[in-house]
C-alpha cells in the first residue's frame, strides 16, 4: 500500500492500523532547533483522543506518544530541541475489542471502505477497517503538533460550527469557550451546547449518526506563502483536509458562497492603513489570493459525513455475493465530527509548515 506520506519538505508519513499492537510517524524535514515539550504533542492528542464524553466512541485509549528520535532534551530535562532529524512518534493501541467485528468480516458496510479496499489489494482489514479506521489520524495530531512551531507566531485554531442541521449562533462566537471544560463539542457558541446535546441524544439513541462543518482559522500567516500554479496554498490545505476520514468537501473563505453573490460583494476591497500599506476590508478569499497567501487570515472549512457504523440496519451484500442486512455493532462515534477539529488544525498547520519552509527555500525570506 502506498500513498502514506504528505507535504514536500516538511514531511509527514504515518503508519499503523486500528487493531495493531500501535501506531504512529515519522516527521521528515523538520527544521533543529524547534523547542517544545512532551507536554504540547500530547495536549493536542487529549483533544483528539477518544472517551472523553458520551458523545464520541467510548473506546479508552490514552493515545500517549512517545518520541522515539530527532530531538535531543535541555538541560531542565522537560524541553526537547529538534535536531533536524526524522521525528519518529509512536501511540500504542489498549483498547481494541477485535471480536466486535466479527459478524462483518465477511460482509460489506455500507458506507465504509471495506468493498473498495478490497476490491483494489485483495484483502481488507476487518478489524475496525485497519488503515482506513480514523484511528490512524491520532498520528496526524501529533505531527500536527509539531507544525504548529515551524511558523513563527501562527496560531491554528477550530471550531465546530455546524452539526446536522443545527448551525451555530456566530454573534455568540467565543475561542475561550471553544476549549472549556463545559464544551464537550469545540463549539464557539455557548447557546448551541444544550442544543447540540439534546439533537445527539437523540441520534445517539436512535442507533444512527450525524455529519458536522468544522472551520479552521489561522492567524499570524505571513503573506507570500504558496505558489502558482500546482503548489496554490489553498489546493494543499484543500488536498490535506480531504485526506481526512468522513470528509466529503472543503470550502476556503466564503467558499461555495462565492457562488451565491455579485463580484462587488465577494472582491476584498484594499485601501492604505495608518501603517502606510494596503490593508483588506474584508476577507471573503479566506487569507488566499492566487494560490498566495496574503498575510490576513486563512480560513477553511470542511464537512464530515455522518459515522457510517450506526445500529440501523443496512442493506448490503457479502464476499459471497449474498444480500445481507448490516448492523454495525462496537463503539463508534455519533459524530465523528467532534474529534474532526483538532485533526483539520493538524493537517491546516502541516500544509502551513511545508509551504513556510518551501517559500524560505525558494526566495530565501522567512
Amino acid at each position: 500500500m502506498s500513498h502514506n506520506s504528505f507535504g514536500y519538505l516538511f514531511r509527514v508519513t504515518t503508519w499503523g492500523e486500528s487493531h495493531g499492537p500501535a501506531l504512529g510517524c515519522v516527521v521528515d524535514g523538520c527544521p533543529p532547533g524547534i523547542r517544545f515539550t512532551l507536554a504540547d504533542i500530547q495536549a493536542d492528542l487529549d483533544r483528539r483522543r477518544p472517551g472523553t464524553s458520551r458523545f464520541v466512541t467510548q473506546r479508552r485509549e490514552p493515545d500517549e506518544v512517545k518520541i522515539l528520535s530527532g530531538v535531543l532534551p535541555e538541560e531542565d530535562g522537560v524541553t526537547l530541541v529538534t535536531t533536524g532529524t526524522p521525528i519518529s512518534m509512536l501511540i500504542e493501541n489498549v483498547d481494541q475489542r477485535s471480536k466486535d467485528y466479527g459478524a462483518i468480516a465477511q460482509q460489506y458496510r455500507p458506507g465504509h471502505a471495506d468493498y473498495a479496499y478490497e476490491t483494489k489489494y485483495g484483502i481488507r482489514d476487518y478489524r475496525g477497517g485497519g488503515r482506513s479506521s480514523a484511528r490512524e489520524t491520532a498520528a496526524r495530531v501529533a505531527a500536527g503538533a509539531i507544525a504548529r512551531r515551524v511558523v513563527p507566531g501562527m496560531v491554528v485554531r477550530g471550531a465546530l460550527v455546524s452539526m446536522g442541521d443545527k448551525d451555530v449562533d456566530r454573534s455568540r462566537w467565543d475561542w475561550n469557550f471553544v476549549e472549556s471544560a463545559e464544551n464537550p463539542f469545540f463549539t464557539p457558541d455557548p447557546g448551541s451546547v444544550p442544543i447540540f446535546s439534546d439533537y445527539l441524544d437523540d441520534i445517539r439513541k436512535s442507533g444512527s449518526s450525524v455529519g458536522a462543518i468544522i472551520e479552521i482559522v489561522v492567524d499570524g500567516v505571513p503573506a507570500g506563502l504558496g505558489a502558482p500554479l500546482y503548489g496554490k496554498m489553498d489546493q494543499d490545505i484543500a488536498s490535506n483536509l480531504m485526506s481526512i476520514n468522513a470528509v466529503k468537501g472543503v470550502e476556503i473563505g466564503n467558499g461555495f458562497e462565492a457562488a451565491r453573490i455579485r463580484g462587488e460583494e465577494n472582491a476584498d476591497q484594499m485601501r492604505i492603513g495608518e501603517d502606510g500599506k494596503p490593508h483588506f476590508l474584508s476577507n471573503k478569499a479566506g487569507g488566499i489570493l492566487g494560490g498566495i497567501t496574503t498575510g490576513q487570515q486563512v480560513v477553511a472549512r470542511f464537512a464530515v459525513k455522518p459515522t457510517s457504523s450506526i445500529l440501523t440496519p443496512r442493506q448490503s451484500v457479502d464476499r459471497q455475493g449474498r444480500e445481507v442486512e448490516v448492523v454495525t455493532k462496537g463503539r463508534h462515534d455519533p459524530c465523528v465530527g467532534i474529534r474532526a477539529v483538532p485533526i483539520g488544525e493538524a493537517m491546516v498547520a502541516c500544509a502551513l509548515a511545508d509551504h513556510y519552509l518551501r517559500h524560505r527555500g525558494q526566495t530565501g525570506r522567512a
